[in-house]
């Protein structure tokens, strides 16, 4: 929860107001809109790494494709993704049964 400078609970229209004075002070637009805060948490969730699950349960977003618009901003994702290459294959995709993930299928 957000407080404000007299302890009570920051109400929608204190945090416009916050809004609007930060974009006074940064020379922006002033539109107090609130779901700046929203884009920023999954903006700075996705530069860090975190996955796109993560994000979209975190942001409440009902659609992953809503998510997916913050994921460009993941340097880390595809190394990530190629670091998977270097783990040990699971026990259950060895063999040759990559496609099917069996033993029985390695055999046949």
């Amino acid at each position: 929860m957000l407080y404000s400078d007299d302890k009570s609970v920051a109400d929608r229209d204190a945090l416009a107001s916050w809004i609007r004075r930060a974009e006074r002070r940064a020379g922006l637009p002033v539109t107090g809109k609130l779901h700046m805060l929203r884009h920023t948490f999954c903006s700075r969730l996705a530069a860090r790494g975190a996955t796109s699950m993560e994000i979209k349960e975190l942001a409440g977003h009902a659609d992953l494709t809503t998510t997916m618009r913050y994921m460009h901003l993941s340097p880390s994702a595809k190394r990530e993704a190629i670091k998977l290459l270097d783990a040990p294959v699971p026990a259950r995709f060895s063999g040759n049964s990559l496609a099917t993930g069996t033993q029985e299928a390695a055999q046949k």
